[in-house]
């Protein structure tokens, strides 16, 4: 029995230092075993959550570490978007920009045939792309291609690579990728392509569609197989991944078909 109550309270301290509200130092020591970090979609205050104040210190963490050429990859997808505009810029630029339950096609810009993220798309995808819906959108507000080309720190970091119109016709930047460091962002749910499935959800399923989410997935997988970080040992490393967790069956009550709960 003691043996089973030692080995409990072991994976709950492990649980536990992978949570919000962990001290900097901690934080520090988790950034310097993994090799990227993705800023997930969801809701949640940008300035004041635990969600951002966590975030903040991982994306300083990885300005430094870029700035010294230790290379770290951020991506963020729809409110991990957002969250790296008001990061970036130092201020909540957002409005309203309702696209919810939308799939869209890109209006890329001239920047995005030169990107890095879509270097390895074939032309016939890049074109699929800009013509065909291939992007879920799931969200209320966005940062205007206005508001985004007028503030000196956004404009100086990223270059646009699309937009898309809202419903209210406001214009909004819908991809981003960063000039100096490996930093990307997408208002849109490449994931969902592949992975969530509801009959009153637009997520768009189509090959290209597929393709789309896939390549996104390998390109970011690759961007973070350039950083060197990594666990101290083969045990903390695989005490970290989400195999050590079970997924649980939600669609009956959410629109994403599994949850993990922590």
């Amino acid at each position: 029995m003691q043996r089973y109550t030692d080995a409990t309270q072991d994976v709950r301290e492990r649980q536990t230092n992978y949570r919000l509200n962990r001290s900097e130092a901690e934080y520090e020591k988790i950034f310097n075993s993994i090799n990227g970090m993705l800023y997930i979609g969801g809701a949640a205050n940008l300035v004041t959550s635990d969600y951002a104040k966590a975030a903040r210190v991982f994306f300083q963490l990885a300005l430094k570490a870029n700035k010294k050429g230790d290379y770290f990859p951020l991506w963020g997808t729809c409110m991990g978007f957002q969250l790296l505009t008001v990061m970036v810029a130092g201020e909540n630029l957002l409005s309203d920009t309702p696209a919810e339950n939308l799939a869209l096609p890109l209006n890329l810009t001239q920047e995005a045939h030169s990107s890095h993220m879509f270097k390895d798309f074939p032309a016939k995808l890049l074109k699929a792309i800009s013509h065909e819906p291939l992007t879920g959108n799931f969200h209320h507000y966005g940062v205007t291609e206005t508001a985004f080309r007028g503030d000196e720190k956004l404009s100086q970091s990223f270059s646009i690579l699309s937009t898309n119109v809202a419903e209210n016709g406001a214009v909004f930047v819908s991809t981003m990728e960063g000039k100096q460091y490996p930093f990307y962002g997408v208002q849109w749910h490449p994931e969902v392509n592949r992975f969530q499935w509801h009959p009153k959800k637009q997520f768009p399923h189509s090959p290209n569609a597929v393709r789309v989410s896939s390549l996104l997935a390998e390109f970011f997988v690759n961007e973070a197989r350039k950083s060197a970080h990594h666990f101290t040992s083969p045990e903390e490393e695989a005490s970290a991944l989400i195999y050590s967790y079970t997924p649980v069956y939600t669609a009956n009550v959410t629109s994403y078909e599994q949850c993990y709960f922590f």
